[in-house]
């Protein structure tokens, strides 16, 4: 029982408990859904609040953006305005310029219309006027022909009435005639011919006198006489140290690289170049004016120099050789015998110019030519070229008459050029009558008063010699004879000479100078070995 009561109360204790809970939750469901309620009311105020502000901002944004809009577009619009402005003012000035080309293009146009309607119309006056020339020309021949004929007939019938007179055929008179005038005329040919001789005979050298001596009047020609010095004027005599260098070296420079020799004395503000070489004298003038002027004295510059103006020289002997061929007026000549011809101008024979020399030697042979009533053109190549064999005498074996032989026949020169060749020192009897011109002329050139001189022939000759003797050994590079020819200065190929065989090698020039060069004094021969290394740096 007492279980019993105690279930019961503990059922109401959780009855009541439940309904309390139940009471509650309603309760609060209640007063939630107030508070929901009033909260709802007052957020539902607030959005409207809310979105009224936010209308507003929208609006107030819409209306600023719809400005920046306009302003933007505006902006635009100017500057697409400025735009096509600048466009418009670019197309109208191209459009101009286009004009003006075309315009000046239409008057070039016009104006070459112009000229090729001038030209033919003068083309259609010049085939107009050649029309009636040919109709006269023709109507001419047509007239001979017609006077021709009659002559014909005419001399037809003659024949016919001397023919039926004389009782003889054409050719028994012809045979008579001839007989008769054979007879008649025998002795006065023989007579003629025999007065001739003896006129020819007593004539001839009078004609020949005056025929040399017409020849030498019309050429006036300039005497040339080489020397074998040349001098340079210093600024001041401090320069002649500056030439010397140090220990000698830019003086020993210059030697070495031109092979002419260099003399510094008292003279003032001056200094001597002395060679028998007349090429090698003006490659070392010209490079001594060039120091002197730009002031830079080294070896380096000078074998600079030296090289540059040994190419300028061989451009100027091409010229010289041109210059001698458009003066002569001989007509087309093989580029190298040119350039020989150029060489003749620093080649001396008894201290007359080669050069100057031919040309002297092809103006009398023309003139006399001409005289006569010879080829005068063909005179006149024969006597250019008479001594080409001087310009390489020294390079090649033989006189220099073989030299210009063996030249003109393998450059295939006229047979009349190269037997004037061979004949004008006597070697061979000439076979045509120009060459006996030439022979004259030259003889007639080298011949006047101060033409040549023997003394200096002979010098240049000993020293080409030396230098021949020192060619001939096996690895010599260049060899030099200066000093007036009291030294000779040698230099080697270093990779085929060492330092041993240098000093074998002047012992056996001296030897062989010795034995075959007579010279007053001594001769100093000295051989140089150098050797050079490049590198250059980038």
């Amino acid at each position: 029982m007492q279980k019993i009561m105690m279930l019961v109360n503990g059922f109401w204790l959780v009855s009541i408990y439940v309904v309390v809970s139940l009471l509650l939750v309603v309760i609060g469901l209640a007063v939630g859904y107030l508070v929901f309620k009033r909260q709802y009311e007052k957020a539902g105020k607030s959005a409207a609040k809310l979105i009224e502000d936010a209308k507003k901002v929208a609006e107030e944004n819409r209306k600023a953006s719809l400005i920046e809009f306009k302003q933007e577009t505006f902006k635009l619009k100017q500057e697409s305005e400025k735009e096509i402005r600048n466009l418009k003012q670019e197309t109208e000035r191209e459009i101009k310029e286009k004009r003006r080309a075309t315009a000046e293009l239409e008057q070039k146009l016009s104006q070459r219309e112009e000229r090729l309607d001038n030209r033919m119309s003068n083309l259609d006056k010049r085939e107009e006027n050649l029309n009636q020339k040919e109709q006269k020309i023709e109507q001419r021949k047509n007239d001979l022909d017609k006077q021709y004929s009659k002559a014909e007939e005419l001399i037809e019938a003659q024949n016919k009435k001397l023919l039926e007179i004389s009782g003889l055929s054409v050719e028994d008179a012809k045979k008579i005639i001839i007989e008769r005038v054979e007879e008649d005329m025998a002795m006065e040919v023989a007579q003629i011919i025999k007065d001739a001789e003896e006129k020819a005979k007593l004539e001839v050298n009078r004609k020949a006198q005056c025929l040399l001596a017409n020849a030498i009047q019309q050429y006036a020609g300039e005497i040339v006489s080489e020397t074998t010095v040349s001098v340079v004027p210093l600024p001041n005599d401090e320069m002649k140290g500056r030439i010397i260098g140090r220990e000698g070296r830019n003086i020993r420079a210059i030697e070495a690289s031109t092979g002419v020799d260099i003399i510094i004395d008292d003279t003032p503000e001056a200094v001597v170049l002395s060679s028998f070489d007349p090429i090698r004298r003006e490659i070392a003038r010209r490079t001594m004016e060039t120091l002197i002027a730009d002031g830079r004295i080294q070896p380096s510059r000078i074998e600079e120099l030296v090289n540059k103006f040994k190419k300028e020289l061989d451009v100027e002997l091409r010229e010289t050789g041109e210059k001698a061929v458009f003066d002569t007026g001989i007509g087309k000549v093989h580029p190298e015998i040119v350039k020989l011809i150029g060489r003749l101008k620093f080649r001396t024979s008894y201290g007359q110019n080669a050069l100057a020399h031919s040309l002297e030697v092809a103006f009398l042979a023309g003139k006399m030519a001409a005289e006569i009533g010879a080829n005068e053109m063909l005179a006149r190549r024969a006597g250019l070229l008479h001594d080409i064999g001087k310009a390489v005498d020294h390079e090649m074996e033989g006189s220099h008459v073989d030299i210009g032989i063996e030249l003109a026949n393998r450059f295939r020169e006229n047979p009349v050029v190269i037997d004037a060749i061979a004949s004008h020192h006597g070697d061979n009897e000439p076979t045509s009558f120009i060459s006996q011109l030439v022979v004259a002329a030259d003889t007639m050139s080298a011949a006047r008063p101060g033409a040549r001189s023997e003394s200096i022939e002979n010098y240049i000759k000993r020293l080409s010699k030396l230098e021949e003797i020192c060619n001939e050994f096996k690895g010599v590079d260049k060899a030099y004879a200066i000093q007036a020819g009291r030294e000779i200065r040698i230099l080697v190929k270093p990779d085929e000479i060492n330092d041993v065989e240098a000093h074998k090698l002047a012992r056996d020039i001296r030897m062989k100078v010795e034995g075959n060069v007579n010279y007053p004094g001594t001769i100093k021969v000295t051989v140089i070995r150098e050797t050079r290394v490049h590198e250059i740096a980038k």
